[in-house]
């Protein structure tokens, strides 16, 4: 499981014209599931992101959590992630879960956030979307579980 991390002033995300959710202040989180993740890797990695310290005290260092600030979270399902590019030009999507339990792993990550008092929104599983965000810092971290 992979998650790229962006710290944002706002972000959205636009399906077929219209914005299907959106949030203030927090974190833009891109998900990516693999075919050997299970839900304890999924509830892990929630809690890792709601309690990375990412954010800025009063002395401008990282020094607060999402937690800390009662930040949003927007949680965009991307296999994209999970890419293979070790050979050629065409990457490889062999890696990822099937779609069926890469989106139950998905709201198991959201879930366990949720359980942590976050509020989140989602982009829809599956969909073509377009996501706009406002990144600030920038500040975009690379998680791994």
């Amino acid at each position: 499981m992979r998650a790229v991390v962006q710290r944002v002033h706002r972000a959205r995300v636009v399906v077929r014209g219209e914005t299907v959710s959106a949030i203030g202040p927090g974190l833009c989180v891109l998900l990516g599931v693999a075919g050997d993740d299970s839900e304890g890797d999924a509830e892990r990695l929630a809690a890792k992101t709601a309690h990375l310290r990412i954010f800025e005290n009063e002395a401008g260092k990282f020094d607060l959590s999402l937690l800390d600030i009662q930040g949003e979270v927007l949680v965009v399902s991307q296999f994209t992630l999970i890419a293979d590019t070790a050979k050629g030009n065409r990457p490889s999507f062999g890696h990822a879960a099937p779609p069926e339990n890469a989106e139950r792993l998905y709201d198991v990550f959201r879930d366990a956030l949720s359980a942590l008092q976050v509020r989140v929104e989602t982009g829809v599983f599956g969909a073509r979307m377009q996501l706009e965000l406002v990144n600030d810092g920038p500040v975009t971290i690379v998680l791994d579980q």
